[in-house]
């Protein structure tokens, strides 16, 4: 891996939407990572979720073909399993693509992880991503959660887009990084 330059931070706080990208994603780097870190939802158990776009920003709707699965523990240590989600995975859609599943906004629930996307300016090729994220759940549940994917397109994604699938976002910080 290289070393990351940090591009543009997004400190969100109660009763914001979402946090979007839509500057300095081009071909300076081949490599952009988003570090996400303490995001907490307004509502309960709703999913983090994220969007490319290839018109800086004016449209988050581009198809996507992604995986999805965790492993989980819970609080009481009664239950630790892995599993495939095959509910969160996308086939071909334009919708957003979540990274953390039913998020808790108690207090003690947040969650935090990293998104990688590889080469958004070709114009050749299609443009992988994957994340790593770690969220408390609304049920009491530490959550591992890794999603891969691509953006099927072959324009640049020179956008990106985070959200709650529900509700506004009560707090968080998302940084952008360039990876030489």
């Amino acid at each position: 891996m290289g070393i990351p330059t940090l591009i543009t931070t997004n400190t969100i706080t109660s009763g914001t939407s979402s946090a979007s990208f839509t500057s300095n994603i081009d071909s300076t780097y081949d490599e952009y990572m988003f570090v996400i870190t303490d995001v907490h939802p307004a509502t309960d158990g709703t999913h983090f979720t994220f969007n490319g776009s290839t018109d800086g920003g004016s449209n988050y709707n581009q198809t996507k073909t992604t995986s999805f699965f965790y492993a989980l523990h819970d609080e009481a240590n009664s239950l630790a399993t892995v599993t495939y989600e095959a509910s969160l995975d996308l086939a071909q859609s334009t919708a957003y693509q979540p990274l953390m599943r039913l998020v808790g906004n108690d207090n003690d629930q947040a969650g935090s992880g990293i998104l990688h996307l590889f080469n958004p300016a070709s114009t050749t090729y299609v443009k992988h991503f994957y994340s790593r994220c770690n969220s408390y759940m609304n049920s009491d549940y530490s959550t591992d959660i890794f999603v891969a994917g691509y953006f099927n397109t072959t324009n640049d994604i020179d956008a990106i887009d985070f959200k709650f699938a529900s509700g506004n976002i009560d707090n968080a910080v998302i940084q952008m990084y360039g990876i030489a």
